[in-house]
């Protein structure tokens, strides 16, 4: 992607405060109209990337290009950017219609077209009608909302948000990672998502970048991150870790395997042809509605965790299977070298 496509462009961005490098030497493009996700746990330097982006911050090193123009150096107000909070920040004092009106207020929109913009937002994120209600007035959710439409209103070419589900309960934010989704795909803006959410990331993103101390490990499309994680801190960050040790050619290799990618069958059960398999016994049982997730600990040492579908099943029934032993397989093409730049999964 060439610096005139990207809509966000990092070179060799790098930011400390004091002895702490928060981004280190990051290098990331976003493209126009993307829903780009940049996960990872606390600390990772996600929220600093992200404030280097909106200009709350400024590198030591580097520069930020915004559609391909130089920003490192411009502040907030001058760069095509709105920022969306998990605190929401709407002014309390103020109607609905007022919150989202304010940021053309003061650019000096005319009154008859802030009303038009304001009236439209609202409606994009299904809020219209409520124009002169207060915030107070309003669920945390649709508090939420107020936040996007006036942060869209303004129409910048790129949003960014961080974290702004965090306060939610569940179920509201599982709504709401649907509803940004379709907001997105219908204002066609270019949006810039942090959080430590793996289900968010996974559920919103176009493609998603995963953070770990300053450095981006892995980027790619959702299905490309969880499927083939290139690190063990990816496979283990993204989704529940399994990583293996094993000889393989003579040689030691650290392999990965998805929890749902395992069957379980009986020990003297003969696995599919062409499956890895191995043995063991199960340690731990967790029933949890769905799904049920077994520990297993493998004869051949190292401890695998597995989830079945309870298509049949009880509780009673699942808890039961503690301490059985049990033979595990997985086919070939659902193991991943990590951290020895092969590609290849290993062969039983």
């Amino acid at each position: 992607m060439s610096q005139q496509q990207a809509d966000v462009r990092l070179e060799s961005v790098t930011k400390a405060y004091g002895d702490v490098v928060a981004v280190d030497d990051l290098a990331l493009e976003v493209a126009p109209g993307e829903f780009f996700t940049m996960l990872g746990p606390s600390g990772s330097g996600k929220t600093t990337t992200l404030r280097l982006i909106a200009g709350f911050e400024l590198p030591d090193e580097g520069r930020v290009l915004l559609n391909g123009a130089d920003v490192t150096r411009q502040p907030p107000y001058a760069r095509d950017v709105n920022t969306v909070f998990q605190d929401y920040a709407l002014f309390p004092h103020m109607t609905i219609g007022e919150n989202v009106a304010y940021g053309m207020k003061v650019k000096r929109v005319g009154r008859g077209e802030r009303n038009t913009r304001t009236s439209e937002a609202l409606e994009l994120v299904r809020l219209g009608g409520l124009e002169n209600r207060k915030p107070s007035q309003l669920s945390g959710g649709q508090r939420q909302r107020v936040a996007l439409a006036r942060a869209i209103v303004n129409r910048p070419r790129v949003l960014l948000l961080d974290e702004p589900l965090g306060a939610l309960d569940l179920k509201l934010r599982q709504e709401m990672q649907i509803e940004l989704k379709r907001i997105q795909q219908e204002v066609g803006i270019t949006f810039v998502y942090v959080t430590h959410d793996q289900e968010e990331a996974l559920t919103m993103s176009d493609r998603l970048a995963v953070f770990n101390a300053g450095r981006i490990e892995q980027v790619g499309t959702p299905a490309e991150v969880y499927e083939h994680p290139e690190t063990e801190f990816v496979a283990g960050f993204v989704g529940i870790s399994n990583v293996l040790e094993r000889l393989v050619n003579g040689r030691p290799s650290r392999f990965t395997v998805r929890p749902e990618k395992i069957r379980v069958l009986e020990e003297h059960e003969t696995a599919e042809a062409g499956a890895h398999s191995e043995t063991g016994r199960i340690r731990d049982v967790v029933y949890i509605g769905m799904v049920t997730r077994y520990t297993v600990e493998l004869d051949e040492g190292g401890v695998l965790i597995v989830t079945r579908q309870n298509l049949e099943t009880t509780s009673s029934e699942v808890l039961e299977a503690r301490d059985e032993r049990v033979r595990l397989a997985w086919r070939p093409e659902h193991t991943y070298v990590i951290e020895t730049g092969e590609e290849e999964a290993p062969d039983e």
